[in-house]
């Protein structure tokens, strides 16, 4: 008797055992539900917010609440009504806008008069899906979406008036439509086709071309031309603000279904599109469908224990990081080349099935990446890289320049520099090289002299100055002076100069692991360029005036941009050398005195939260100064990093429509830095060197899991594990790395790629001896 008591409690506990176990499984929660969507959507840019949209998706299809502008426009949380469901949310691109509506046709009239009213209850915005309900007409818009089709589910009233609208004429986002078609195809079908206009970023006007399939047959298709409706019968309608609609009946709650595919190319290639990704009409399957792509690419970096805000907050971040630089080739790899004078249809390369080995992709500037995106991705996401290195040196094969920022395959020239040759020393020498890595590097040495991409002030397509070009100037005398009569936007001297500098290491570290040995060393002494541009009776870097001498009425703290900087100011600027901390802190009067200053400057900013106020000592809501808190790492002070970092990140926590990046997003960057931040690795210099090495802070998890791709890396996993993790156990007092005691603040790439373990033990005392160099 005693034994089979014995035995049932042994059962017991096994049983309780699997049953725990089994529960556990079925209560993991995926990525994709922690997201939040609506962060910071209080004030939008017209990139960022995106619901029905895949990874990188051409198609970003969502719900505009305001259409006129590239800032504030797209979806705002407090707006009253929505305008459209467009489908194309990209770096100076746009298209494609839809709207249902029943009772009183109101198309011609615009968007002031056919726009609805909607609040938030019954709306659902989650990772590949948005629903909403438009009041004014009591239509349920439920959307969801493939790479490059928009998939649309409308539940109606009844109505004998029930229209869709396709307004191709509209102003959207980032200026005006220059001229629109469309047409009748059949019963179930229209196409069309608009062309963008040029904007002051985007040189050329740019087409976007759709087709439109319906699971209901048209009872009448009907046009307008500005304003003015076309007598009927028509099939096709063009012109400037010109746009069309269908007409059908609905009983009451109809689902009414739409697939709409784009593509730059032409409504030939729109409808491959169509054909090849979403054939079916399961709307439900396709949402499921986006939904698991999105959980499988969030998955790729797992993270446990943390607040539920803090994990809601992290994936959201991720979420960001992996969209805003958009597809732009069809499926067969046809893209759109406008970098010569006349539109040309170009291939990506295509492996051995005739597939294409990677996209084509619109992004804006790759400026202030190398804190953020290319940290990330080369650690998570490496075919990403790959694919946009392909990109650019497409672009260079086609138009003789690497990009610096391409929209609908033309040159823009936004921001400033060269950061892609950042992009490019990262990728390349973390072994991310299936692209034609000589032509890349001929493109970005060509970038780095006069007629370069370098010569291009922010924003201006022509290099014909009266004088010298901005680069001519740097290699004559080592820095880029005031005032250079250089045309376009970002021209400080300063800000140049330290930009340069920096790209001339990046490529150094490139050259060197090409065995370009004269090029490392060219390359190596413009990097210490920046010197020049140091004043040390100011203590801080200083622009000069064209005869060399320092300009006067000099704040370093300034809170607008002042003379010589981009987008910051000096008492920022001043600390932007990331592959030099060790020089710069020389030129400072050593690591101690200059481990105080820069810390003097984290307290005055917190205050603020970190961002510009009264003064600006400290900015993380912008590029420029988002290395700064790692900068302590490698200036001797491993333990101010670990708190900054930590400060910095409780700053920036927010999770509600109402704040979240307190500044631009920009495409994934912001997001980006969450991310590496979260997780406590970092890389000052970018990963660009030669030999890459991550930098360590405290993580706010007690345990990530990184994913390596195996195409890429060795390993199968990187596992980071904390003990005694809390808010106030942010000071890391000991490691372990794969086993070993680990006290260096850095471990190399080559470690991370083969997969392995650290440990990490936090207390609430700085350990000042841990990881001190």
């Amino acid at each position: 008797m005693k034994t089979s008591v014995n035995l049932l409690v042994v059962f017991f506990v096994i049983g309780s055992f699997f049953s725990a176990c089994i529960q556990k499984q079925e209560t993991k929660i995926e990525p994709a539900s922690l997201v939040n969507v609506f962060v910071d959507t209080h004030n939008s840019r017209w990139f960022y917010f995106s619901s029905a949209t895949r990874p990188f998706g051409m198609v970003n299809l969502s719900p505009d609440t305001d259409t006129k502008g590239s800032w504030r426009s797209g979806y705002l949380y407090d707006s009253k009504q929505i305008r459209c469901f467009s489908h194309i949310h990209a770096w100076q691109l746009s298209g494609v806008a839809v709207m249902p509506t029943v009772g009183e046709f109101k198309g011609n009239l615009g968007m002031d008069a056919y726009q609805s009213s909607f609040n938030h209850e019954g709306e659902i915005a989650e990772p590949g899906y948005h629903k909403v309900i438009l009041s004014d007409y009591e239509i349920t818009a439920e959307l969801t979406s493939t790479a490059r089709v928009g998939f649309h589910r409308y539940t109606y009233p009844k109505s004998n008036n029930s229209y869709i609208i396709f307004d191709t004429g509209a102003f959207l986002a980032h200026g005006p439509t220059k001229y629109s078609k469309v047409w009748k195809v059949n019963d179930t079908e229209v196409a069309g086709y608009e062309i963008m206009e040029a904007t002051i970023r985007r040189p050329k006007a740019t087409p976007v071309y759709f087709v439109a399939k319906l699971n209901k047959p048209i009872e009448s298709f009907i046009g307008w031309e500005d304003s003015v409706m076309i007598d009927n019968p028509i099939d096709t309608i063009d012109g400037v603000n010109a746009g069309a609609a269908i007409k059908f009946q609905t009983t009451e709650r109809e689902q009414v279904l739409m697939k709409v595919a784009v593509s730059y190319v032409s409504v030939e290639q729109a409808r491959l599109n169509l054909e090849t990704e979403l054939a079916g009409w399961n709307f439900d399957q396709a949402r499921k469908n986006s939904y698991d792509e999105w959980n499988k690419w969030l998955g790729k970096i797992e993270v446990e224990g943390g607040t539920h805000k803090q994990r809601v907050r992290f994936y959201t971040d991720l979420w960001h990081a992996l969209q805003g630089r958009r597809i732009i080739s069809d499926v067969n790899g046809k893209y759109l080349d406008m970098t010569g004078d006349t539109p040309r249809v170009k291939q990506v390369a295509l492996d051995k099935n005739g597939k294409p080995l990677f996209p084509h992709y619109n992004f804006d500037a790759w400026w202030g990446s190398h804190w953020s995106l290319d940290i990330l991705w080369s650690m998570a996401y490496p075919e990403v890289m790959d694919g946009f290195c392909n990109t650019m040196v497409d672009m260079y094969k086609d138009g003789g320049l690497i990009p610096r920022g391409p929209a609908g395959g033309n040159y823009t020239f936004v921001m400033i520099g060269d950061p892609s040759a950042c992009f490019f020393a990262t990728a390349y020498n973390k072994g991310i090289r299936n692209y034609d890595a000589e032509t890349a590097y001929e493109g970005l040495r060509k970038n780095a002299f006069p007629e370069g991409s370098r010569d291009h002030g922010g924003y201006e397509h022509k290099i014909d100055y009266p004088d010298k070009t901005m680069v001519d100037y740097y290699l004559e005398r080592g820095y880029v002076p005031e005032d250079v009569n250089a045309k376009g936007w970002h021209c400080g001297g300063v800000a140049l100069t330290l930009e340069y500098a920096y790209q001339d290491w990046c490529l150094a570290q490139m050259a060197k692991n090409m065995k370009n040995e004269a090029d490392y060393n060219m390359f190596m002494k413009r990097s210490e360029n920046y010197k020049n541009v140091w004043n040390p009776q100011t203590g801080y870097m200083h622009p000069r005036e064209q005869d060399g001498s320092w300009i006067g009425n000099f704040d370093p703290s300034v809170s607008k941009t002042p003379r010589g900087f981009c987008e910051s100011n000096s008492a920022i600027y001043s600390y932007f050398v990331p592959h030099d901390i060790e020089g710069l802190a020389a030129l400072s009067g050593g690591k101690d005195a200059f481990v105080e200053k820069l810390n003097s400057q984290f307290e005055k900013a917190q205050q603020y939260g970190f961002v510009p106020n009264k003064e600006m000592w400290v900015d993380y809501s912008n590029q420029p100064g988002t290395g700064m808190a790692h900068v302590f790492n490698k200036a001797g002070a491993p333990w101010l990093s670990q708190k900054w970092v930590r400060k910095v990140k409780e700053a920036f926590s927010d999770t509600t429509a109402y704040g979240g990046y307190n500044g631009d997003e920009d495409q994934g960057q912001m997001g980006a830095l969450g991310v590496l931040m979260a997780i406590g690795l970092f890389e000052e210099d970018g990963g660009a060197s030669a030999n890459p090495s991550y930098e360590l802070t405290s993580p706010l998890f007690d345990k990530i899991t990184i994913h390596l791709d195996n195409k890429y890396y060795p390993g199968k996993t990187f596992i980071i594990e904390t003990k005694n993790n809390s808010e106030q156990n942010m000071y890391i007092q000991s490691a372990r790395l794969n086993g070993e005691n680990w006290n260096k603040y850095w471990f190399s790439h080559k470690t991370f790629a083969k997969g392995g373990k650290l440990e990490i033990i936090l207390g609430d005392k700085p350990n000042k001896m841990w990881g001190k160099p």
